[in-house]
């Protein structure tokens, strides 16, 4: 088993011991040498929020547009292609509640009459 080894940390610049336990430890999981000393991971993996959390909060913010039905400047959770009309909320629930919506509690009652 190899020795210890004195890295550099890439965040603070001190000089930390990469011991042969740990040498091990990150081989067997197939981990690179760290660059970071032990106290700058764990500040580095908290700032990310402990890993996917910081992934969810990003549709919050969503994308400005220009509504296609009453030209209204709005936001939406999503990138819009180009190719398709985007709408507010009020104008997207206009169109869906006029699109014939209700056609599926209509046929789920006609079910329940046949039997």
């Amino acid at each position: 088993m190899a020795g210890d080894i004195q890295l550099t940390c890439s965040d603070c610049g001190q000089d930390f011991t990469f011991t042969a336990a740990d040498q091990a430890f990150f081989q067997e999981r197939g981990y690179s040498t760290p660059k970071r000393c032990k106290p700058c991971r764990m500040a580095k993996k908290n700032d990310q929020g402990g890993g996917g959390s910081g992934y969810r909060s990003a549709p919050a913010q969503g994308t400005p547009v220009i509504c296609s039905g009453c030209g209204q400047p709005t936001t939406v959770p999503f990138e819009p292609r180009g190719d398709r009309p985007v709408f507010c909320r009020d104008c997207y629930q206009a169109r869906k509640g006029s699109g014939g919506g209700g056609g599926a509690g209509a046929g789920s009652s006609r079910g329940r009459s046949r039997y």
